[in-house]
């Protein structure tokens, strides 16, 4: 499929919503991929990316920054609490904040080395025990307290259960954020974007149909 028809999709959805031309911006998900691939999607100009693993980011990405200016790369995968300096470190953006626990250590170490990216935090929208995420019916309180924590809170992410109609979740996502004044919107990926775009996402997430399957390394 490849870059331009996927931005090309993104402009008709967004043409097909109303909503303004490139208001939705494209996370290309380099997580598991050649950097040749990787490469070839700059050489592109396309500057903005995610990852799943902090380790795997930290060796990919501070070459291509030597090369390519403007690269911004988004943690879009599960934090460890044990590598949350890192994260905050490398990354312009963590869309998985989903627990307490780890905003109060974000913003511990934000405070001490004096910056902090943007955060957007995880709802568990299909309320499945095996998903990380706080339950919708906690989403109110867990963005006042990161909002208390002085946190740079930007907006919501989640990952609709695999069997469900993903435009319920988007939809729950979006009340919430809207409900607490978020304009921040981290939901789609290569299957279900166009909805989601439908539904306000500003962030969407695409691998595969960018760099092609991946390859487990």
């Amino acid at each position: 499929m490849g870059l331009s028809e996927i931005k090309e999709r993104i402009a008709k959805a967004e043409a097909d919503a109303g909503r303004e031309a490139g208001s939705v911006k494209l996370i290309a998900v380099s997580k598991v991929q050649p950097d040749d691939r990787v490469r070839a999607v700059l050489d592109e100009g396309h500057l903005l990316f995610g990852e799943n693993k902090v380790q795997e980011a930290a060796g990919k990405w501070p070459g291509f920054r030597d090369e390519y200016d403007g690269v911004q790369v988004h943690l879009i995968g599960p934090l460890q609490s044990n590598k949350t300096r890192q994260a905050i470190e490398l990354f312009e953006a963590i869309h998985s904040v989903d627990r307490p626990k780890l905003a109060k250590t974000i913003a511990r170490i934000a405070q001490e080395i004096g910056r902090c990216p943007d955060l957007f935090l995880q709802v568990n929208t299909g309320e499945e025990p095996q998903k990380a995420g706080v339950l919708p019916a906690e989403a109110d309180a867990f963005i006042d307290e990161c909002r208390g924590l002085d946190l740079p809170v930007r907006g919501l992410m989640c990952i609709p259960p695999v069997d469900a109609a993903p435009s319920l979740h988007f939809s729950l996502l979006a009340k919430i954020a809207a409900r607490n004044g978020l304009d921040g919107l981290s939901m789609g990926m290569s299957d279900d974007f166009e909805q989601a775009i439908a539904l306000g996402a500003t962030h969407i997430r695409v691998g595969s149909a960018i760099f092609g399957e991946r390859v487990p390394g």
